[in-house]
């Protein structure tokens, strides 16, 4: 927690003057991620769980589909470092020879391409869900409830957000929160796939709004059922759609908006 937290002086004006004092803050430092000894990609982050960060991401990416893929997976100074290193299977590696060479990698922040080519491409190494899960809305909307039970760095920063995965009977799996959103569900993803547990998964809860990025590493997770705070984006949605996953998010008065495949909130 404590390198999850940082200090700042700061003024603020009240009712009588200016007052001064120290507010905690949300830490955010590169994480960069190695695979087969060569940089991957570096993100910005909250410090924590960067074991589990990393297998997460790995997923999301398409370089690993089973914790087996991976060899061997830590930091360079020990659980607490800037710098992961994942080291893949020879198997697995040779399956994954184009996107380890980036021919494959369908970028999260392209330009120039529209929405259809972005559907187009993620449906080439994810295929549609056809988990026939039934939640009941009242118990979806019981489990975003609890959110932030799982939100401690927001409780004192008030500038994280977290993802929180649940099985059938809504016993929570894993949990993490982060910076960034999508840093947030690599986390909790992560946790679940290396104590594997991720097919045990059937909702995914978000503290954020979602964008169509989100809806790629859950259906990459092949989480059914995927719940925010905020709507979803159109293009969330169209890939939701696509991939057959169930897209909701909260409504007025308890209730929700249901986007895409409605019947696993029957």
């Amino acid at each position: 927690m404590t390198r999850a937290i940082s200090h700042s002086t700061v003024s603020w004006q009240t009712g009588t003057g200016t007052a001064a004092g120290d507010l905690n803050l949300i830490a955010e430092e590169p994480l960069a991620i190695r695979v087969q000894g060569i940089p991957y990609g570096v993100i910005m982050r909250t410090p924590g769980d960067e074991i589990a960060h990393a297998a997460g991401f790995c997923l999301g990416e398409g370089l690993v589909d089973d914790p087996d893929d991976i060899a061997a997976v830590g930091g360079c100074d020990g659980t607490e470092a800037n710098v992961v290193t994942v080291t893949l299977r020879e198997s697995r590696r040779e399956k994954v020879a184009p996107l380890l060479d980036r021919r494959g990698f369908v970028s999260q922040t392209s330009c120039g391409i529209c929405g259809r080519e972005v559907i187009d491409d993620i449906l080439r190494f994810v295929s549609p869900l056809t988990d026939q899960v039934r939640i009941r809305p009242q118990d979806a909307l019981a489990c975003a409830d609890r959110l932030s039970g799982f939100q401690p760095l927001r409780r004192r920063t008030r500038a994280s957000h977290a993802a929180a995965l649940f099985d059938g009977d809504l016993a929570v799996i894993s949990a993490a929160e982060d910076v960034g959103r999508h840093n947030a569900l690599d986390k909790a993803v992560g946790k679940a796939f290396l104590d594997r547990r991720l097919p045990d998964v059937r909702l995914l809860v978000l503290s954020s709004r979602i964008s169509y990025e989100l809806v790629q590493k859950a259906a990459r997770a092949r989480i059914p059922v995927v719940l925010a705070v905020s709507r979803p984006t159109s293009l969330a949605v169209e890939v939701a759609e696509a991939l057959r996953l169930t897209l909701a998010c909260l409504a007025k008065d308890s209730d929700l908006y249901v986007f895409t495949c409605p019947e696993r909130l029957a």
